[in-house]
């Protein structure tokens, strides 16, 4: 059996199934009670313990606890440790990442461990460097795990987060009623949580969180989508008086200074909305555990530090932890460990590509009408668009209509828009283009995501030869035209790395960017026009 560990890239919590997770945490707890106990032949079972085996660490953004963890977990392996110095990079001079990471590559470097403020840049990485690979004949293919990109995602906390939770749950994977306090709003830790707590069967979140730093509605909306029960507070005070509180509190730092001016101003009174209290103590529940990735605020820590010596220190233990689970991921990922990891069937079947998005519907199944829309004439040759964003204002409609105009290329053509109120008292819009030519299916594709749940009528001798109904597809992508809108994002034009936009859709409705995950409505992924 092949091991399908090796090799692979954690970009987002979620390029590890639920199983592969779970498996991942039992072989954690393994090797942590392995080297407790001080069995050097168990530990000999992780170890990659190959000096040719290159391990690379590149961190781009300041960090200590997760840059020192890895160092301390690729030393336990035996294997090659290096370290890019990014103050002397020619990366800091402007040269593209690709490059850089490709040419690394080549030097026997089999796993980089990557941190950084471009979101997404991992994953842009796993598939350029892969290539690479291929192109030059070597004999492996780079994995990269990242270790925090901006605000997007730190899967290998979320990964040490879930192994601390689940020692005091027993290795229990059942259910966790579990308190997320602090700036949900930038906290990439838990914004890992969205989907990396699914490894339990039932999970309760508790949001707390002034306005100022709640949670971005996506990631609860995608909390909802996997089914967890979600609540949300405005300060830890009044989650208290709310009953029914978690017996896990996870905090996080609150990074004001990130926020402006105006967030400063008020920030004592943010600051006091989720720091905790000695007047809190007496509501605790027994047993009950605080979490903290650390380090803490110097002046303002939201766990004060006189309840370290206290039971509810958990995140001492989690930090402690973070070694043991990146130990365990170098090993999968260099082959030492998984070849007894039986897959689930269908564990990873999530590509909707075959998805059939552009239906096309027998003309004289329907009833036939000579006009289309209120005010149109009925055309002889060309093509009609209809039901286009329907239930929007008209003003909406008109822009958007102006939007699809153009990534069709139909400015230059014959014709109109025309907003019309149905009989259900709903607008939509309409676009008549007399002498159009017939849509290819590339075009249809770009009409599917630029309009879904429109109606294409291809005209011929004044009759409707062809009808085709759109909806959203599953993955919009090569396409020139396409934008994430988000600065941080690899795929950004400002970034300058030439990082082709794409997109799947989600759950909700929304287009979400492969690379930084940010939600897009289906009017926001083009370029302007």
């Amino acid at each position: 059996m092949s091991n399908i560990f090796a090799s692979r890239s954690l970009n987002i919590i979620e390029d590890f199934s639920i199983n592969e997770r779970r498996y991942f945490f039992r072989k954690v707890d393994e090797l942590k009670k392995a080297i407790l106990a001080g069995d050097e032949e168990a530990m000999d079972k992780f170890r990659i313990n190959d000096p040719d085996f290159g391990i690379y660490e590149v961190f781009l953004e300041d960090s200590t606890r997760t840059k020192e963890s890895f160092r301390n977990a690729a030393k336990f392996h035996h294997a090659k440790v290096s370290e890019l110095l990014t103050t002397s990079s020619s990366i800091n001079k402007g040269e593209s990442y690709a490059d850089t990471f490709n040419m690394l590559s080549g030097y026997s470097n089999c796993i980089f461990i990557v941190r950084s403020k471009v979101e997404g840049l991992t994953k842009w990485l796993s598939e350029e460097c892969a290539e690479y690979a291929a192109r030059n004949g070597l004999p492996y293919r780079p994995a990269f795990i990242n270790a925090g990109d901006g605000k997007h995602e730190h899967p290998t906390q979320e990964l040490l987060d879930e192994f601390s939770f689940l020692e005091d749950l027993g290795m229990s994977f059942d259910s966790i009623h579990v308190a997320l306090v602090g700036d949900l709003y930038h906290g990439r830790t838990v914004h890992s949580k969205a989907d990396g707590l699914k490894i339990f069967d039932h999970v309760k979140v508790d949001l707390i969180a002034p306005a100022e730093l709640a949670m971005p509605e996506s990631y609860v909306e995608k909390m909802h989508e996997n089914g967890f029960e979600v609540r949300e507070f405005a300060s830890i005070e009044e989650y208290l008086k709310a009953g029914d509180t978690a017996k896990m509190w996870y905090f996080t730092r609150p990074q004001l200074e990130r926020m402006g001016e105006r967030i400063l101003q008020k920030q004592d009174i943010l600051r006091e909305a989720i720091t905790f209290r000695k007047d809190f103590l007496p509501l605790m529940k027994p047993g009950t555990k605080f979490y903290h990735p650390l380090p803490r605020h110097k002046e303002h820590p939201t766990i004060p530090t006189w309840l370290d010596k206290t039971d509810l220190n958990g995140w001492e233990r989690q930090a402690i932890n973070g070694m043991y689970c990146r130990m365990v991921l170098l090993s999968l990922i260099a082959g030492r460990i998984g070849d007894d990891y039986v897959p689930v069937p269908g564990e990873h079947d999530e590509d909707r590509r075959t998805e059939e998005y552009i239906i096309q519907v027998e003309p004289n199944k329907e009833k036939k009408s000579r006009t289309y829309s209120e005010g149109v004439r009925p055309i002889d040759e060309g093509i009609v668009i209809d039901h286009i964003c329907k239930g929007d204002e008209p003003g909406a409609i008109r822009d958007h209509m102006r939007l699809i105009s153009s990534v069709l290329g139909l400015d230059d053509a014959r014709g109109g828009e025309w907003v019309s109120k149905g009989s259900d008292g709903k607008y939509k819009g309409i676009i008549f283009r007399p002498g159009a030519r017939p849509l290819e299916r590339k075009d249809l594709k770009r009409l599917a995501a630029v309009a879904p749940h429109c109606t294409l009528n291809i005209i011929r001798d004044g009759e409707v030869k062809e009808k085709f109904r759109t909806h959203m597809p599953p993955r919009i992508y090569n396409f020139d035209d396409l934008c994430c809108t988000n600065e941080a994002c690899i795929s950004n034009p400002v970034n300058g790395e030439g990082v082709p936009a794409s997109f799947y859709r989600t759950g909700d409705g929304h287009f979400a960017c492969v690379y930084c995950g940010r939600f897009h409505t289906f009017k926001e992924i083009w370029k302007k026009h």
